[in-house]
């Protein structure tokens, strides 16, 4: 049976197996108790069957699609997916033979983490597992194909973004502390850029002859590298052209730093926020800003889903929320 240990603050699952004793730390006593269950088990199929050999673990699952999604997939994706099976990991043994292992184990790791953390981040774990035992399904001999990670979705209390009105960000926008700083910030407003695209551009997609600009981004199914060009507004093509003739790298806005691009700015925006003292909001709040500043303007969806860069309309309409176009509708009350 599971025992809180005080001083390391943990829950301490133990079984004693043929002689031998297990134990591992988890941070709720659910955790442990289901680990309990779920190593004899495992120990015992091992006992009874010292005679078949499993080609492939869980181990060994984990390390071959992990090698595939670091070539597939952006950093930052490839690194979710590591944090996953390492979470996973802990809750279930490393070693267990793939075809052992049962939903109830998922479920009981999964329900921990929307305990733990929420049902929103157990979802997207699940989303992770579904999709890594389905390439393996396809691609590794004898896999199995029925997939356990199959389970119920997870209730999830997701906020709503917060999006900032106009005047706030030009609040902000004044508090900038740098010219590269301001310049960038007005690129996010007024090209409705995700965060790398505009930390991963480079001085050779910004064609002023042309008043364009290259995007690209990983927001596609198959994960490929693709690009737009995007036209630039007079105000932002002013401020490029002066801005271009100082810069001297590869990168539009480096890390003064490093020379190298921006990874994260997760305080900087914040820090703006607090000096323009007005609601904090994120970049990514921007790009709905941006759609929310084009709707207004009686810019059509079609338009906007061409600016926004969006593959169906429906993802451009979860931007613009729809409102504007049921606004007449409301008066008939």
């Amino acid at each position: 049976m599971p025992y809180y240990n005080k001083q390391r603050k943990k829950w301490h699952g133990q079984i004693k197996h043929e002689g031998k004793k297990y134990r591992r730390l988890f941070d709720t006593k659910q955790q442990a108790k289901a680990w309990e269950i779920q190593k004899f088990a495992s120990l015992e199929r091992q006992s009874k069957q010292p005679e078949q050999i499993h080609t492939i673990s869980l181990g060994d699952w984990a390390i071959q699609y992990l090698d595939y999604s670091k070539l597939k997939h952006s950093k930052k994706t490839y690194e979710e997916k590591q944090r996953a099976f390492r979470s996973f990991f802990q809750f279930v043994d490393r070693l267990m033979p793939v075809d052992a292992l049962h939903k109830r184990n998922v479920l009981d790791h999964l329900s921990a983490q929307a305990q733990a953390r929420s049902g929103y981040a157990a979802n997207k774990e699940r989303k992770n597992f579904v999709a890594a035992w389905n390439w393996a399904a396809q691609y590794i001999p004898g896999f199995p194909a029925q997939n356990p990670f199959l389970v119920e979705r997870f209730s999830e209390e997701r906020s709503a973004r917060y999006v900032p009105p106009e005047k706030d960000f030009w609040k902000v926008y004044d508090q900038a502390e740098s010219e590269q700083d301001r310049i960038m910030l007005l690129c996010f407003l007024h090209l409705a850029a995700r965060r790398n695209e505009i930390f991963m551009l480079r001085t050779e997609d910004v064609d002023l002859s042309e008043k364009r600009v290259r995007l690209y981004t990983r927001k596609r199914k198959d994960g490929s590298r693709c690009y737009d060009w995007v036209p630039l507004s007079s105000k932002l093509h002013k401020e490029l052209s002066v801005y271009m003739l100082t810069v001297t790298g590869e990168w539009v806005f480096p890390d003064p730093r490093y020379g190298s691009p921006y990874v994260a700015r997760q305080r900087w925006l914040s820090r703006l926020c607090q000096k323009a003292e007005v609601p904090k909001f994120g970049l990514h709040a921007i790009r709905h800003l941006s759609a929310s500043i084009l709707i207004k303007n009686k810019v059509s969806a079609f338009d906007v889903q061409t600016i926004l860069r969006h593959k169906k309309i429906s993802t451009t309409e979860r931007y613009i929320h729809r409102l504007e176009s049921v606004r007449s509708a409301v008066e008939v009350f």
